[in-house]
């Protein structure tokens, strides 16, 4: 069962490993939009868009239905937005370290600068 699970998760992250995948299910969080709605929004081609939208059909992150000659799409489950809410934070999280640790190595060679400068004046 677990590896049946950790295989749906890779499958889920892999459906989400392209940025227009992400924007794709990020314009779909407050609801359903039109194929058309979505391709303006992205300014993406149509093909493009519909490679994007087939593989997140495919792996059951997305709904779709069809309004005359219009196809709608929506999150099959909103928790989704959750998921990427969540990423966003880590990699906020994971940028402030990143910005932290970039102020201390900016720091050293000033500090390496003061402290040679404090030993010949001795």
């Amino acid at each position: 069962m677990q590896n049946a699970l950790r295989s749906y998760k890779a499958n889920l992250f892999q459906a989400l490993s392209h940025p227009t995948r992400i924007a794709i299910v990020e314009l779909l969080r407050d609801g359903e939009l039109c194929a058309g709605a979505i391709q303006e929004q992205l300014g993406i081609e149509q093909s493009n868009l519909s490679q994007h939208l087939a593989i997140l059909r495919g792996r059951q992150v997305l709904a779709n239905r069809k309004e005359g000659n219009q196809v709608f799409y929506s999150l099959r489950n909103p928790v989704l937005v959750e998921v990427l809410d969540i990423m966003r934070r880590y990699f906020q999280a994971n940028l402030a370290e990143a910005v932290q640790m970039l102020d201390e190595i900016r720091s050293e060679p000033q500090a390496m600068a003061a402290e040679s400068a404090k030993a010949e004046g001795s």
